[in-house]
């Protein structure tokens, strides 16, 4: 009897914990059904009203103005090259040595020639002096002073010339220094130490950017809206700057083969602009008065196409967009969406329709 007893208890209280388990599974669904998915935080803007440019952008290149090839000025062998490729230089630096000593040679005789000629003249002119004193003595005429005086003028014209000569000797010397006409960068270094130069002969190439010229292909459609004096920004991959500059000419280059208009803008004393570096030219070719923009991490690619979340009642809504002008960060959004409405900005990436969303409180509108 006992025992019977025993397993009623055991059973009653079996029974009892099985029911407790299944009451704690059931609140635990309906906590879960309450709480729901966790929404997504997010930032959001308004849709902004407001004037753009319109305008057009193409690639092209740049084109160093200033690429010196350095040539020997005199026939001389090379002592040495001081610079290598790749190396920069300053205006005024000394790029290369060319032997002097043929110079040194020519100079010493022409000195002595030029001693030479002013020992006779200076004691012609004692006898031109010897001379006139005996004519105002009467002892001899007046012809034999004029041809004293005419000896005396012949070694003055000799005098000048062998000067001359000197200076000459002088001037192709100081050609065995090669200086860097400008500022720059070695491309080519055409000669080494030992190399016989001729005149002409090249021995540096140096390309700088103190000036460039930006050749850039935009297509024909818009050619009737480019002129000559229009501004044009330009950027380049070597900088992080954008230069204001203006178109200076228009090259026709229509083709069949290409179909576009060369536009030509100058650069100048660019420190991080490189000549044969690819660079972007915006032209400004008209206005909008009215153009509703969104920032460009507000569209998002869905299968559906680009797309925008708005905001409403915490859910993000979506919204099949179409897409115009981009300008500074901002996107066109030419159908879709009205003024002031709240779209997302961070955080649309991770959104699907009817998502829950949490507006993060630190956002910043544009």
């Amino acid at each position: 009897m006992q025992k019977i007893i025993q397993v009623i208890l055991l059973t009653l209280l079996f029974n009892l914990l099985a029911a407790c388990g299944a009451n704690d599974k059931a609140a635990e669904t309906q906590d879960r059904e309450k709480k729901g998915p966790k929404p997504t935080l997010v930032t959001v803007t308004q849709v902004q009203d407001t004037p753009i440019e319109i305008t057009e952008s193409a690639i092209g290149s740049l084109e160093g103005l200033i690429d010196p090839t350095i040539a020997a000025e005199v026939a001389a062998r090379v002592v040495k090259v001081h610079v290598n490729p790749g190396q920069p230089v300053k205006q005024g630096q000394l790029i290369a040595t060319l032997d002097a000593t043929d110079f040194g040679l020519q100079r010493n005789e022409a000195l002595a020639e030029v001693a030479r000629i002013e020992a006779l003249l200076d004691n012609q002119t004692k006898t031109v002096a010897r001379s006139q004193t005996l004519v105002n003595k009467k002892f001899i005429s007046q012809n034999a002073v004029d041809s004293d005086l005419a000896q005396q003028n012949v070694l003055k014209e000799q005098l000048a010339g062998a000067k001359a000569r000197v200076d000459t000797i002088n001037h192709s010397s100081s050609k065995t220094t090669i200086y860097a006409p400008t500022d720059g960068i070695v491309e080519k270094k055409i000669v080494d130490t030992g190399e016989f130069v001729k005149v002409g002969d090249p021995i540096i190439q140096i390309i700088s950017n103190k000036r460039l010229r930006a050749h850039i292909p935009f297509p024909e459609r818009i050619s009737n809206h480019l002129k000559p004096g229009m501004k044009v920004r330009l950027t380049t991959p070597t900088s992080t700057k954008v230069v204001e500059s203006v178109i200076r000419e228009l090259k026709a280059m229509i083709t069949e083969s290409n179909r576009s208009i060369d536009v030509i803008a100058d650069v100048t004393d660019e420190s991080d602009w490189q000549p044969g570096a690819s660079v972007t030219g915006t032209v400004v070719i008209g206005k909008q008065p009215s153009a509703l923009m969104v920032p460009e991490q507000s569209v998002v690619l869905r299968p559906a196409g680009e797309v925008v979340y708005l905001v409403k009642d915490n859910k993000a809504h979506q919204v099949v967009v179409k897409t115009g002008q981009h300008q500074k960060g901002q996107v066109e959004i030419t159908d879709g969406i009205n003024a002031n409405d709240t779209v997302v900005m961070d955080g649309a990436g991770f959104l699907t329709d009817q998502a829950l969303v949490k507006i993060a409180t630190n956002h910043t509108a544009p």
